[in-house]
């Protein structure tokens, strides 16, 4: 069963004197994108989170963020000196630039400086952090397998849809073969009524090249081979969402191929019913590529 790459989990933990809440998201990209904001003072922590992260999953761009907390006396906090001047400078290239175009710019606030990423930070001195990276790593299990369970969950749904629109396609594609099969028959009848004008008013007209010709549009008029690889497609395209795995980049393929036939249907049509089929397909086709942008 396909997986989606959009689902969100949250949770909140405490033991012992800390306490903790972490988002975990994810939305559709075409490779694996992780950007993590964990405590930095917590050896091996991020390191393992992306470890977990990446190997429970394949494709999409997550976010994870966790917010951990220390009720009791002994945290403290600190001023990272080098984040700071950082910021300060930041801060004075953008005064200079404002100052030169005439630009008015307030005066940033200590608080407002403060509360840029990792000016200040929290710690618990100089203590060992192995337990609580243990203690948070198997705290992340139960918020990954929910998050599992909703891409598994937006999988289904995304499943019944592209299966509604690849048997539509699939129907639209019946529509067009039943339809070639009369554009054949009023084409032979248009071929016969041309080549007879022709001959009428060309005078030492060779016949025989006048047939050749007119038999090598009818050639190029043809839509057999669109017909049968849209069928294909239909069949390559049930078998990917019915097979485990990351399929999202062959579905996306297959949807490129999907509307290179029925561009080709549509160019060949000559027969304003079939191209009103041929249109309807691309429209369902792009609805198709749409959803299988979300495809993991």
């Amino acid at each position: 069963m396909i997986h989606s790459m959009t689902a969100f989990a949250s949770a909140k933990g405490q033991s012992g004197p800390y306490a903790w809440a972490w988002e975990l998201r994810s939305v559709n990209a075409k490779g694996l994108d992780l950007r993590l904001r964990v405590p930095d003072w917590i050896a091996g922590l991020e390191a393992a989170l992306r470890t977990r992260i990446g190997a429970a999953l394949t494709r999409g761009s997550v976010s994870f963020s966790l917010r951990l907390t220390r009720e009791d006396e002994l945290a403290t906090l600190s001023v990272n000196a080098a984040q700071l001047d950082a910021v300060l400078d930041a801060l004075a290239v953008i005064e200079t630039r404002a100052l030169d175009r005439g630009i008015s710019v307030a005066p940033s606030r200590a608080a407002d400086i403060l509360g840029q990423r990792g000016v200040l930070e929290q710690s618990g001195g100089d203590e060992d952090t192995t337990a609580l990276r243990n203690t948070l790593l198997d705290a992340f299990e139960p918020l990954l397998a929910d998050f599992l369970a909703m891409r598994a969950a937006e999988g289904r749904a995304l499943h019944d849809v592209l299966n509604t629109q690849i048997g539509r396609i699939e129907t639209l594609t019946a529509e067009a073969a039943a339809l070639a099969d009369t554009r054949r028959f009023d084409m032979a009848e248009a071929l016969h009524q041309n080549l007879a004008r022709v001959l009428d008013n060309a005078a030492g007209a060779d016949a025989d090249r006048v047939a050749q010709e007119l038999a090598m549009i009818a050639v190029k008029a043809d839509i057999t081979e669109e017909l049968d690889r849209l069928q294909a497609h239909v069949g390559a395209a049930r078998d990917l969402l019915a097979a485990d795995g990351a399929v999202g980049r062959k579905l996306d393929f297959l949807t490129q191929e999907f509307n290179r036939e029925a561009n080709t249907l549509c160019s060949k049509s000559q027969h304003k019913s079939l191209t009103a089929v041929g249109l309807e397909l691309k429209t369902v086709i792009d609805q198709l590529r749409e959803q299988v942008q979300n495809v993991e």
